[in-house]
């Protein structure tokens, strides 16, 4: 596992409006401890008050500095995004448990990317909602 306590902002894939979903419970989760999120979805404008973005290079464009790529999205969507991620520079992921796959992980490795998987970052933190 990764040291992720030095991370100032992590980019939310998959992040959610809908309270029910982990998107939107990872999202809050990482807020409420005190780092920057910058939520991405397609779909959504605003979540817990934050402008969304729907792709990792329009939160780049915009100049959201983006330590971290947090996946809560199935595992086709974490493996293209990863791409996007990795060659917009952002060296570090965390797949949330059932975003990850064997390829994204794979990937990672032969990329250099820090990783981290099978794990929860809410639990991680001891901030589980």
């Amino acid at each position: 596992m990764i040291k992720m306590e030095n991370k100032k902002s992590y980019a939310i894939v998959g992040a959610s409006a809908n309270p029910e979903k982990f998107g939107y419970k990872v999202t809050l989760s990482l807020k409420e401890i005190g780092f920057g999120v910058v939520p991405i979805n397609p779909k959504e404008k605003e979540i817990l008050g934050i402008e969304v973005f729907p792709t990792l290079g329009a939160a780049i464009d915009a100049k959201k500095e983006i330590d971290c790529a947090v996946f809560v999205v199935p595992p086709a969507v974490t493996e293209n995004v990863l791409k996007e991620a990795f060659n917009l520079g952002i060296k570090e992921a965390w797949m949330q448990p059932g975003s990850e796959s064997e390829e994204a992980i794979k990937f990672c490795e032969e990329k250099g990317l820090k990783c981290t998987h099978h794990a929860c970052i809410m639990k991680h933190y001891g901030n589980v909602k």
